[in-house]
């Protein structure tokens, strides 16, 4: 698998599932083992080599190299973990295995909190200390977000600032809620108080203003739920003017994110070629996000280049990285590392699943492939459009639906707390 949009639908079984999603299941992929990782650099392939994945043992010994980390070194991709649950030490052998930041959201923390006893005692301290379940829901995420930005301060630390971020977002029930989401982004920031914290702000047309103005008070974005160019666009265009209305003279620590979203832009837009039925339409099963990923990666290049650019990166401005989210592989006849090994290049980010990140380490492709066959992903663009694909409203459905998974995800959860918060009062009545 090369990562080229010709290739994007050859089948290749998917790994087997994992159970539910946790850090401790997580920390066991990483079990001893040996494993090819194929490798290529500048496009020269090279001898297979073994890459040995193993959890830090009861003798202090580190995991030694894995495929995460010739994606840094190699190709200067940071691999990210999505996903984030109690015990946070279980990301320790996660970190040594070569990830090198944490993404969270609403669904991760619902999942977590709801299925784990780990939580259970400073719940019952907010709720005897007159905490409503919302603000002990913030309690317990904001423990989880401080201790996990304390686990990759040294890689921020050794990278000056330009990686080791831990994520956590805004309340989705702002997701249009232009102001209301600056006020929570700069509470959020102040709370958990931490430099390697990236504050998470979905791009809705209500949230876009937001992020500029959250930038432009200094405080670090990962731009969430980006599903379209345009969007996209927007999002670096808020972070610019960000920068530019700071007023700082050093811009060196306001950094940012953006998450373009890829796997589920595959899901609908399949079900869309499905439904059209043409060979023709068949044939682009599977290659939508990829090449809409691409050509995300090509605008990136274009943005944070020229005159304006270089006035910012003289203040020490950082560029406003592309981060590949949404890479778990949902359809199982493609292959399990095609969100992963179709985009690989400099100055990017994948934050994977348990799923994604277990197969990119068991067999993986180290070479760059963002920016190979960027014409075809033109050809693949365009032929969706003529087949009637509606880019701008695929993004905006995408991001309908992806706001309100979030928020069904925070609502039920605070369901749950309120419940069991009136059961630990009954019981102590």
């Amino acid at each position: 698998m090369t990562g080229t949009v010709s290739k994007l639908a050859a089948p290749r079984p998917a790994a087997p599932p994992l159970r539910p999603a946790s850090l401790r299941t997580a920390a066991l992929a990483f079990a001893p083992s040996a494993r090819r990782v194929r490798v290529s650099v500048a496009g020269r392939a090279r001898s297979p080599i073994i890459a040995m994945a193993s959890a830090k043992e009861g003798n202090g010994a580190p995991t030694k190299r894995t495929a995460l980390h010739d994606l840094y070194e190699l190709q200067g991709l940071s691999p990210w973990y999505d996903n984030l649950c109690r015990p946070v030490t279980d990301l320790l052998p996660i970190i040594a295995s070569g990830v090198r930041g944490v993404t969270s959201n609403p669904t991760i923390f619902q999942k977590a909190i709801s299925s784990s006893s780990a939580y259970d005692d400073q719940f019952k301290q907010l709720i005897s200390a007159g905490k409503d379940a919302e603000s002990a829901y913030w309690e317990l995420v904001i423990k989880d977000i401080q201790d996990a930005c304390k686990l990759f301060e040294p890689i921020y630390d050794e990278t000056d600032g330009a990686d080791g971020y831990v994520s956590v977002e805004v309340s989705p029930r702002l997701a249009n809620d232009t102001q209301g989401t600056v006020e929570a982004a700069k509470w959020l920031h102040k709370v958990v108080n931490r430099p390697n914290v990236y504050i998470k702000i979905p791009a809705t047309a209500e949230c876009v203003p937001s992020i500029q103005e959250v930038i432009a008070n200094g405080i670090s974005v990962n731009v969430t739920l980006i599903f379209s160019i345009a969007r996209y666009e927007a999002v670096i265009d808020a972070y610019l003017d960000g920068l530019e209305a700071s007023g700082l003279s050093d811009l060196s620590r306001v950094t940012s994110v953006a998450s373009f979203f890829v796997s589920r832009v595959d899901t609908l837009i399949d079900k869309m070629l499905d439904k059209i039925g043409t060979p023709e339409a068949l044939a682009l099963r599977g290659k939508a996000a990829v090449a809409q990923a691409k050509l995300a990666n090509r605008l990136y290049q274009k943005k944070f280049s020229g005159p304006r650019w270089e006035a910012l990166a003289k203040k020490g401005a950082k560029k406003q990285r592309l981060l590949w989210a949404s890479t778990g592989v949902k359809n199982p006849a493609y292959p399990d590392t095609l969100y992963v090994d179709s985009l690989i290049g400099p100055d990017t980010v994948n934050t994977m699943p348990d799923q994604a990140l277990q197969a990119f380490i068991d067999h993986g492709t180290v070479s760059r492939t963002v920016d190979a066959n960027v014409s075809e992903a033109e050809g693949v663009y365009s032929a969706l459009e003529k087949l009637g694909i509606d880019w701008e409203e695929v993004g905006k459905q995408l991001e309908l639906e992806g706001v309100d998974s979030f928020k069904k995800s925070f609502d039920s959860l605070l369901v749950s707390l309120q419940e069991k918060g009136n059961s630990l009062k009954m019981a102590s009545v």
